[in-house]
């Protein structure tokens, strides 16, 4: 779609003719003429797709520049894609006089902040965490708002800001328009969507991407090889994460023990085990700390995991409706995945007949090689729920000032009641430990250690 033959201000048009801009993105050409008829629009669109453009352009196509106070609220999961948005808008908003766009995010003093918003500001751009602070303080002024963007929801889930948004997003009034984007249309995201929006247009920018791919491969074993074949097919396709599956709980064990004995990260996931244990491991493993789960079906039941690179029959399922629960846990949301079988050639009926599974050879396999460690760490601070601890201030004291650590280099964060576990890319996991132990989150000092 040319952008000249949407419902656009011409100062916008003019501007887009001078950057470059003619036709729209998949995205744009959805989900812009709804936001500019003035729908609630969910967007399912990835990263690079134009949602920002998206957004931005029907936004800045409504605001009343002449009326000065906060019209638009745009929230992020981190500084960087805050300070990225802002930067996005402003250029959009050129050859719009008057136009005032603001960025509230953590790791820049509260004082200078309220200070530019004693001058006023059309657009708002910001961090849930921050724009609470804000609002609780009654140094931002929600009222006049009638625009709302989630940027990211997916991302702000994972980090646990579900709660802060919640909060701001019931302190805005009833009639406001309401944009939702996400990489993924995941439970979680489809709940959050149902609960603040009205009447919302879908439009799935990913419909065109090649359908679900799994890759299903069968390996014939021998159960005096098993334990062994498994390590060498791990190590020939190195996934970032897997899950085997067994059938006894006993198997799992026993399996863990010897990959753990190779060099793998992993953990066991069953009904012996004390719920407690069976938490952290299930949050080591959705923070991506833990390379390899080693689970019953009835442990890994409810277990939802995005971008699963690969599920592995340790043991083949008695039922073939099993086999096709376990599978469908990788490639989802238009990602490949991998299906890998171990069977004995008596166990060979059990395959699925109406599965195209590839047969492949084991034998003269060379040893396994050494894997690679997680890509993320998990960290755990002594403090949750009942010490006021909310995601957005372990965001802060990992990002504080710019002489911490990145926010992309954050990963999912999980908070209890009187414990949080947060992850972080494995190359700066000793500097987050270092900033969380020798910092402070909220004025006070946590302990804090790897897990």
């Amino acid at each position: 779609m040319q952008f000249s033959a949407l419902n656009l201000h011409q100062d916008l048009l003019r501007n887009l003719q001078d950057l470059g801009w003619k036709e729209t993105t998949p995205i744009q050409a959805q989900a812009l003429p709804a936001i500019i008829a003035g729908r609630d629009v969910i967007g399912i669109a990835k990263t690079g797709s134009g949602k920002t453009g998206a957004f931005s352009l029907g936004l800045l196509n409504k605001i009343d520049t002449k009326a000065f106070h906060v019209q638009v609220l745009i929230m992020c999961p981190t500084r960087e894609l805050a300070d990225q948005v802002t930067r996005e808008i402003r250029r959009l908003a050129r050859y719009l006089a008057n136009t005032k766009i603001l960025s509230l995010c953590g790791g820049v003093p509260l004082g200078r902040q309220i200070g530019s918003l004693r001058h006023g500001a059309h657009i708002i751009v910001g961090t849930p965490g921050r724009i609470t602070k804000h609002i609780q303080k009654g140094t931002l002024d929600v009222s006049g708002v009638k625009f709302v963007v989630l940027d990211e929801a997916d991302r702000m889930l994972d980090m646990g800001f579900e709660d802060e948004v919640t909060g701001i997003l019931s302190s805005l009034r009833a009639d406001r328009q309401t944009l939702l984007f996400s990489a993924t249309f995941q439970p979680e995201i489809k709940s959050l969507c149902d609960a603040v929006t009205q009447d919302a247009c879908v439009v799935d920018a990913t419909t065109d991407e090649a359908p679900n791919s799994i890759e299903e491969l069968g390996y014939v074993t021998h159960d005096d090889e098993r334990g062994a074949d498994l390590a060498f097919i791990l190590s020939t396709h190195d996934p970032d994460q897997a899950i085997v599956f067994c059938n006894m709980k006993v198997t799992c064990d026993r399996v863990v023990k010897r990959l753990k004995g190779l060099g793998w990260s992993c953990a066991a996931l069953h009904g012996d085990m004390e719920q407690k244990d069976r938490e952290l491991v299930m949050i080591l493993f959705k923070q991506k700390s833990v390379r390899i789960l080693v689970a019953t079906d009835v442990a890994a039941r409810g277990l939802d995991i995005e971008q699963l690179a690969a599920v592995v029959n340790y043991d083949l399922p008695e039922q073939p409706e099993v086999y096709i629960h376990r599978i469908g846990r990788t490639g989802r949301a238009g990602e490949s995945g991998l299906a890998i079988s171990l069977y004995t050639p008596a166990q060979a009926h059990r395959l699925p007949n109406d599965r195209q599974v590839v047969q492949k050879s084991l034998y003269g396999h060379v040893e396994s090689t050494k894997p690679a460690p997680p890509k993320m760490a998990t960290l755990c601070i002594r403090g949750g729920r009942k010490d006021k601890l909310r995601p957005g201030d372990i965001v802060g004291a990992l990002t504080f000032s710019g002489q911490g650590i990145e926010g992309h280099q954050i990963g999912k964060i999980h908070v209890r009641d009187f414990d949080a576990f947060v992850a972080v890319n494995s190359m700066v996991a000793k500097r987050a430990l270092q900033l969380l132990t020798e910092g402070q989150i909220k004025g006070r000092r946590f302990k804090a250690r790897k897990v």
